[in-house]
């Protein structure tokens, strides 16, 4: 089966771009695609209205988002998931909502024909990719990266030889790259693990 989403019919915005050093934020996604309006690791931010200002402005409300994704569980990616509270709650190995726990692997699982999430280890053990499809081509929102240039080998992963697959399969397919501390970006010859 291949990473690429069957759909193009997709929109995504970051709704605040992440970072690490004086502080640490996660890069927090929205997708958009048919009835299904996804955040993407609603994690430590500054303040939660980095986080629900954004969504106001492109008119929606915490109550509208139908579905939330976790890269992983650390909480630096997870800690505002309750700001969410209609939503079902995605990561590695199952779905979650209210009092449900639905058992299913990630890898290849579709939240809409646009959106796949794909297993992506290295960070850690249970790492998962969102591939977003849209007009111009294919977002992955993904933590394979901490930002656009850095660091070449994540201190913190839990495997680096995964961590490299895991790179090398998110640039088979993808046009945009947004990373789990960073602001969005085109891979190229910076981009570790870019094979040109």
């Amino acid at each position: 089966m291949s990473d690429t989403p069957r759909g193009r019919g997709a929109s995504h915005h970051v709704l605040t771009a992440g970072y690490v050093g004086r502080g640490t934020a996660s890069t927090v996604g929205l997708v958009r695609d048919g009835d299904v309006l996804a955040i993407i690791d609603p994690g430590m931010v500054r303040s939660r209205s980095l986080i629900l200002d954004a969504l106001r402005e492109l008119g929606y409300a915490a109550e509208d988002v139908t579905d939330v994704v976790f890269s992983h569980h650390h909480p630096d990616h997870t800690l505002n998931a309750a700001l969410f509270p209609d939503a079902r709650f995605h990561d590695h190995w199952a779905i979650y909502k209210d009092d449900t726990w639905e058992w299913r692997d990630a890898e290849g699982y579709e939240l809409a024909p646009s959106v796949r999430l794909i297993r992506t280890p290295g960070h850690t053990a249970e790492d998962i990719t969102t591939l977003v499809g849209t007009s111009d081509g294919v977002a992955a929102y993904t933590h394979v990266w901490w930002t656009s240039t850095a660091p070449d080998e994540d201190p913190y992963a839990t495997d680096q030889d995964a961590l490299r697959a895991s790179r090398a399969r998110v640039l088979a397919v993808a046009d945009i790259v947004v990373p789990g501390h960073g602001e969005a970006f085109v891979p190229g010859d910076s981009t570790p693990g870019y094979r040109g």
